[in-house]
């Protein structure tokens, strides 16, 4: 049998043998020089085999000095992409429908859309200044969020009801609505310019670093399994944690307060304990014999002449 038209059967062979084929561009030498590193890719020609990354699931790219990730889109099956510490200016996963972890912190992001990335549970995305905003909203599987040490105004978590630790220093926050995280255990939210913090409704916490703030009031009374309270260098002027009977770690130096209640029935239990640089004369605790022989000024815990006592009589 002969083909009448022989140059079509050479046709849709090429054809098929172009699409077995098919390439990814990666115009990043860094990147395509990572991809080899990790044997995906054999020629630094601006090309991968697509087939050789589309069921990668686990992406490690960190620190090569990578400043471009066109070609992330075509690892479709990925799960984990590490690529922190790089160049970038921008990243678009929004074809990595799949990613569960993501980990873009110290790079130079001006912004980050991950609102495609539904499935995400970690996202570490701190140290890109710029970075003055993110949404994830979308994003309602989220236990971890990182966004520390960027330029944020604002942040709205209410949509991440699963979020268990949030790390949100060293930002511009002036406020941060944490009413519908009731799972959070973690909550570091230190050097911003909050005036008023409610955590109230956050009654898993057992970390919580509030410190260099401008917090004028502090209610902990619900958060009965604090282990670790820091709240140094606000304006806070009374300061009760009489309820939360777990602490193991107290730090509230550099405030203005006048009254701290520690009648808990914590002692040797708390390992590290500051007070100092506040306008205390007295603090109140339900034993103040251990108090007056542990918590000392000559140990740093407390400014010099304050006294202990079951009830401080008022000024």
């Amino acid at each position: 049998m002969k083909f009448r038209y022989p140059f079509l059967v050479l046709y849709f062979a090429l054809a098929v043998q172009a699409g077995l084929a098919q390439n990814t561009y990666v115009p990043d030498d860094n990147f395509e020089q990572a991809l080899i590193d990790l044997g995906y890719d054999d020629v630094l020609d601006d090309y991968v085999l697509t087939a050789n990354i589309s069921g990668v699931t686990s992406l490690d790219v960190e620190a090569k000095e990578i400043s471009d990730l066109t070609g992330i889109e075509d690892f479709t099956a990925l799960t984990n992409l590490h690529c922190a510490t790089n160049q970038l200016t921008s990243l678009d996963v929004s074809a990595n429908t799949a990613l569960t972890i993501l980990k873009c912190y110290s790079n130079q992001l001006t912004s980050l859309d991950v609102s495609a990335n539904t499935a995400l549970t970690e996202l570490h995305c701190y140290a890109n200044h710029p970075l003055t905003s993110l949404d994830v909203s979308s994003n309602v599987l989220l236990t971890y969020l990182s966004v520390r040490d960027n330029s944020l105004t604002s942040l709205d978590v209410s949509n991440n009801t699963a979020l268990t630790s949030l790390n949100c220093y060293g930002n511009e926050l002036t406020s941060l609505d944490l009413s519908n995280n009731t799972a959070l255990t973690s909550l570091t939210c230190f050097s911003n310019q909050l005036t008023s913090l409610d955590v109230s409704s956050n009654t898993a916490l057992t970390n919580l670093d509030c410190s260099r703030n401008d917090l004028t009031s502090l209610d902990v009374s619900a958060n009965t399994a604090l282990t670790t309270l820091k709240c140094y260098s606000n304006s806070l002027d009374i300061l009760d944690v009489s309820n939360n009977t777990a602490l193991t770690n107290l730090e509230c130096n550099n405030n203005s307060l006048t009254y701290l209640n520690m009648k808990n029935g914590i002692t040797d239990a708390l390992t590290y304990f500051v007070a100092t640089n506040n306008s205390l004369t007295c603090i109140e605790t339900l034993d103040p014999d251990y108090a007056t022989a542990n918590w000392t000024y000559a140990n740093g815990n407390i400014d010099e002449g304050v006294e202990f006592s079951v009830v401080c009589a008022p000024e």
